[in-house]
């Protein structure tokens, strides 16, 4: 974790891509990243830091709608809303207004992305995936896609 701790994770490709995006995402894109909520494959809450949540207006059901990732970027106040796919579910336009409804309250600007293990599984959702917002590959941290917007890499106001 960003702060030094060590969590466990199950093992499988989803968690897999989730320690990833912990470990090489969070610490190429984010600044001062705090790990805020981290569900692992089979929907078990690993991390919910609670009160973080409830300072940045943030209220997420008991089951279901939740993102895979929640990252506070302290510095900037932006929350990273991201979803793991290694075979299903990436933010499409449907899954980007679920969230942004979610996250109607939250304090920090969003920014939704959906992050891939590689660019050959990213190939059956790429054009599903909605406007504004980014993917991201773990074989390949250092790049994104971004998917147009006025802005790169920023919440939308």
């Amino acid at each position: 974790m960003p702060d030094g701790t060590s969590i466990a994770l199950a093992a499988g490709r989803h968690n897999s891509l989730i320690k990833n995006i912990v470990e090489e995402f969070a610490q190429r894109f984010v600044s001062g990243p705090k790990i805020i909520f981290l569900g692992d494959a089979a929907d078990k809450k690993i991390v919910a830091d609670v009160a973080s949540m409830a300072e940045l207006g943030i209220v997420l059901p008991e089951r279901g709608k939740a993102p895979d990732v929640l990252i506070h970027d302290t510095e900037r106040d932006w929350l990273f809303i991201i979803e793991a796919v290694t075979n299903h579910r990436p933010i499409d336009e449907t899954r980007k207004n679920e969230l942004t409804e979610l996250f109607a309250d939250a304090r920090p600007g969003l920014i939704f992305v959906t992050a891939f293990p590689d660019r050959e599984i990213s190939a059956e959702f790429i054009a599903a995936i909605a406007w504004e917002t980014v993917a991201w590959f773990a074989d390949e941290p250092d790049h994104m896609i971004h998917y147009n917007g006025k802005r790169f890499l920023g919440p939308y106001a």
